[in-house]
């Protein structure tokens, strides 16, 4: 499996880290997924690839539900995490280890893919749309869950970013919510819903945790936050709870469709 620097860096840190992100990972709690699916006409043995599953929730929920669930990701030590996980609660999925940019099945074999929490680790998110749009049936469903940001705000995604990047350097970018909208209208997909959700980010010194940031890039971060720009602070919500650094994420919520040319 030939990488690029960007995917590789994913795949290190997340084999990594991988221990984070099953049992009581935020991520575990799938509020966003289910809501996502009210705009899905989901059916029990609808074939579902989860793309870059980690914790493998979103394809868990996806087979507790009957599907025929597939889990993708570049970490096989999250594959293997997953399938455990899967197995505890009684759950038969398949796993199969690929970069989201070369999905390696054949055109329309999906009913629905999905991807959650991943894409800002992503080389060419791009070219991942391209492919989900090409692994889907006639008809079948796209469901992204990113971090995002609406459009027209420079300065806090040019902050979030930096952030980011510090906290973890497999991280790559966020992209606004206009942007995923006019990628899936390229790769011939019909939006059929798509909404920015605000997220609370309620603990900073978690969030360093998950991803094993170096004390360097600790002190960049925290100095980000305290020097941040009046637009960013206030869109961002930043402030202290508790002794805790909070801000707000937008998170969005995407479910777009495959024409099907038969109808």
């Amino acid at each position: 499996m030939k990488l690029d620097p960007i995917q590789a860096a994913s795949a290190a840190q997340f084999d990594k880290q991988s221990q984070h992100y099953g049992k009581g990972h935020v991520l575990e709690q799938t509020a966003d997924v289910e809501s996502a699916l009210k705009h899905i006409p989901l059916r029990p043995g609808w074939r579902a690839l989860d793309v870059a599953t980690g914790g493998g929730h979103t394809g868990l929920l996806l087979a507790a539900r009957g599907c025929d669930v597939m889990l993708g990701d570049l970490s096989a030590n999250m594959l293997e995490r997953a399938a455990k996980l899967g197995a505890e609660r009684g759950l038969h999925v398949a796993t199969r280890q690929f970069p989201a940019e070369a999905i390696p099945f054949s055109a329309g074999e999906f009913d629905l893919v999905s991807c959650r929490v991943a894409p800002h680790h992503f080389s060419n998110p791009e070219g991942f749309v391209r492919e989900a749009a090409r692994v889907l049936k006639p008809g079948g469903y796209f469901l992204l869950i990113d971090p995002s940001i609406a459009d027209g705000h420079p300065e806090v995604e040019a902050w979030l970013h930096d952030v980011e990047k510090w906290r973890d350097p497999s991280h790559h970018r966020i992209w606004s919510e206009g942007t995923w909208q006019r990628w899936c209208a390229t790769a011939g997909l019909m939006l059929v819903h798509s909404e920015l959700q605000p997220m609370k980010q309620p603990d900073l010194e978690w969030y360093f945790t998950a991803a094993a940031t170096s004390p360097e890039n600790r002190a960049k971060v925290r100095e980000a936050i305290r020097t941040a720009m009046p637009a960013v602070r206030e869109f961002m919500r930043l402030g202290e709870e508790d002794g805790k650094t909070v801000w707000w994420w937008q998170r969005l919520v995407l479910v777009a469709r495959k024409p099907d040319r038969s109808h």
